[in-house]
């Protein structure tokens, strides 16, 4: 008796890694913009030497879409070609819509997915479309998100954390009102190495930067600052009985200036404040 091959998965199962990777590239690069009656359409467009990750979701949608190419003079080239995957699908637009990925203006929208989803394969997909990935000026790995989603910075921040310890505050930047979210050095390399694995579905040119990452060695003489010591509930009560950075540092054993910048936080609402079960 001939085996039976196993069926696809559904359409947009996030479990899935290429359909995590996919969705996270949706949210950041995609436009879903409707049409009268049930008529619209999905559209992504990128530069034409990326075609191929559109054929890739042209192949992994069980529904009809199109990659098509264009040329036209625009501000920054006399010539440019991109690429423009196009799907009109009511069915998987509804899908897609349900799952996270609003019509119109999304930007400061979007937000990790609130069902079962493969995280590294989605910020995989975020980074590949709105983030970059080599070597700094001055020769030092990277990896960087600029997003004006406060979800998607403060995720990727959680998740960075809880791989490399490396911590980040996000804050929007004066001049356009987005988030810079940048890594460098060993945790840039770290997370590399966990978001670009072997066989994963990306971007070819991101890849191949991911790969020279590892490469990398600090210099014998670059020194290595210490891992941050983080605040616990505990300290932050203390902190805030004694409401003076100068008394609670002795008592803490931490600098002035950390105690200071950590009340001005708690008061601020920057950080939230410790509960009261203790």
């Amino acid at each position: 008796m001939a085996e039976h091959e196993p069926s696809a998965p559904p359409f947009m199962d996030l479990s899935v890694p290429e359909y995590a990777y996919m969705f996270g590239f949706l949210q950041a690069d995609g436009h879903l913009a409707p049409g009268p009656g049930q008529k619209g359409r999905l559209s992504v467009e990128i530069s034409v030497r990326d075609i191929e990750i559109l054929r890739e979701f042209q192949r992994l949608t069980p529904y009809n879409s199109t990659v098509s190419e264009r040329t036209r003079t625009t501000n920054f080239a006399e010539t440019h070609t991109s690429a423009t995957w196009t799907l009109c699908s009511l069915e998987a637009r509804t899908k897609l819509n349900e799952l996270g990925l609003p019509y119109g203006r999304k930007s400061e929208r979007i937000t990790p997915p609130r069902v079962e989803f493969s995280r590294r394969d989605y910020l995989r997909g975020v980074i590949d479309a709105d983030g970059a990935v080599g070597y700094t000026g001055q020769g030092l790995p990277f990896v960087s998100l600029t997003t004006a989603s406060t979800a998607v910075g403060v995720y990727l921040c959680r998740y960075t954390r809880m791989l490399t310890g490396a911590e980040r505050l996000i804050k929007r930047n004066a001049r356009d009102n987005i988030y810079n979210i940048v890594y460098t050095k060993e945790p840039a390399m770290e997370l590399v190495r966990d978001l670009y694995y072997p066989g994963c579905l990306a971007l070819e040119r991101k890849r191949a930067a991911a790969s020279t990452l590892a490469s990398w060695v600090r210099p014998a003489d670059m020194k290595h600052a210490p891992p941050r010591r983080r605040w616990k509930e505990w300290e932050d009560r203390i902190l805030l009985q004694h409401g003076n950075a100068e008394t609670s540092a002795t008592e803490l054993g931490r600098t002035v200036q950390s105690c200071s910048l950590r009340l001005w936080r708690l008061r601020s609402g920057r950080v939230p404040l410790p509960s009261n079960d203790h």
